[in-house]
């Protein structure tokens, strides 16, 4: 989950934590006295809209784009914002939503997030997955609760909020919601970012989605691992099932397993600095091969999910696998599917002003961004567990509710950056 453009939206492997007993400022008020949308005349109207988001099927593999795209329309409508729809790929529609600024000609914020949400399980569900289910403690049941209709949801409650308050700012803030991003974003926002409408955009700096934290620190994300997905492909000696048959694709695919967990999350064990983030992780994410019970496979594969940081030397790691297949045996071999190779990490220094409205705005310790497209993930999820893409996956409404608050401190402080001197 996360990836986007290469060197435009960068989430990251490296991490800042807003330590234990930190507050944040900007108090908002919460909003009083409107028409509640949905069935709980009791539930505050931001939590019933996010329900009602959770409950559109924008599910892989074949996500309902359509009711997404309404839905996103309707709240433009409702918040007088403009909306442009933009056909990337045939049935896959980036929308954008736009509240202009008084200075038009700077740079301005984009808030991205993406509209659909990864298969489910659903047998190991304790709710529906797309009931949005909210318990007596108030955690809300879902597919997308963290990963990420949340962050689209506070993103327009918190420019509601500031547009009810009669706030203005300089600064243009775009919320673009994109298709595709839970399968590689190939037919979203790759193509998306070549086309003359992203560029009209004129993009200053950008929000994107972070991960929750289940302590009370908020996690910062500032550079983001390359992505590659390979298939390894096995080929061996076949025959009858009974039989003792020597070099075939089984035990050679077993020996190209063994050879990746050899290395998977060594370095993260061994030194207990180290992050998820500073580490290259592996996944075997499916298998495919054999006709029969009783006949031994010609042919067997193995998918892999391969995250690599900015620290790695990608022609290296790709020479490795190289000697894996090797080591393996004859007629191992692998193809890619999916190869990011931009390293580009959005650095950091104490004078750049883009970090320094975001970090002002929530009280953090200053470090800052390199200047270009910078970009930082940040989901406000803190007290809660890391459940994207898993069972259950959940988030609970005062959680929801101050991430609301968060965000309209930050869009205040982004949005009102004073003209940098590229901007003249």
């Amino acid at each position: 989950s996360g990836r986007l453009e290469p060197g435009l939206f960068l989430l990251a492997p490296q991490k800042l934590s807003v330590g234990s007993g930190r507050r944040l400022r900007c108090m908002g008020p919460e909003r009083t006295g409107e028409k509640v949308r949905g069935q709980d005349p009791g539930e505050h109207p931001s939590v019933t809209l996010f329900r009602e988001y959770l409950r559109l099927k924008t599910v892989q593999p074949e996500p309902n784009y359509d009711v997404a795209v309404r839905f996103l329309e309707r709240i433009a409508a409702e918040l007088g914002l403009g909306c442009q729809k933009v056909e990337v790929f045939p049935g896959r529609v980036v929308t954008i939503m736009t509240w202009q600024g008084t200075d038009p000609q700077l740079r301005s914020i984009l808030l991205n997030s993406h509209t659909d949400v990864v298969p489910v399980f659903e047998e190991h569900w304790t709710h529906d997955p797309f009931e949005a289910f909210k318990d007596s403690q108030g955690n809300i049941y879902a597919r997308g609760a963290q990963d990420m209709k949340c962050v689209s949801i506070q993103y327009i409650e918190a420019i509601r909020r500031l547009k009810a308050e009669g706030k203005r700012f300089p600064r243009t803030v775009h919320m673009t919601f994109v298709p595709d991003e839970e399968i590689g974003g190939v037919k979203g926002m790759e193509l998306f970012v070549k086309r003359p409408e992203f560029q009209a955009l004129n993009v200053g700096f950008t929000l994107d989605e972070g991960l929750a934290n289940p302590t009370d620190a908020f996690t910062v994300f500032y550079g983001e691992k390359c992505v590659w997905w390979i298939k390894v492909k096995c080929e061996g000696n076949p025959g009858h099932g009974s039989q003792f048959i020597e070099n075939t694709a089984a035990e050679k695919l077993v020996r190209e397993v063994a050879l990746f967990w050899g290395v998977r999350g060594l370095r993260l064990k061994c030194d207990e600095h180290l992050t998820l983030g500073d580490v290259t992780s592996i996944n075997m994410t499916m298998l495919s091969g054999g006709v029969s019970f009783n006949v031994v496979p010609s042919e067997l594969s193995a998918a892999f999910d391969i995250r690599i940081p900015p620290t790695v030397n990608l022609q290296a790691f790709e020479e490795q696998l190289t000697v894996w297949c090797r080591a393996a045996g004859e007629g191992v071999t692998y193809k890619f599917y999916q190869k990011y190779m931009d390293q580009t990490v959005t650095f950091t220094e104490e004078s750049d002003p883009w970090w320094k409205a975001f970090s002002g705005a929530l009280t953090l310790p200053l470090t800052a961004l390199q200047a270009g497209h910078p970009a930082l993930g940040f989901s406000p999820m803190n007290h809660t567990p890391v459940l994207l893409h898993d069972h259950n996956e959940y988030l609970n409404e005062r959680v929801f509710l101050r991430g609301i608050e968060i965000y309209a401190c930050l869009l205040t402080s982004l949005a009102s950056v004073p003209p940098l001197p590229a901007e003249g």
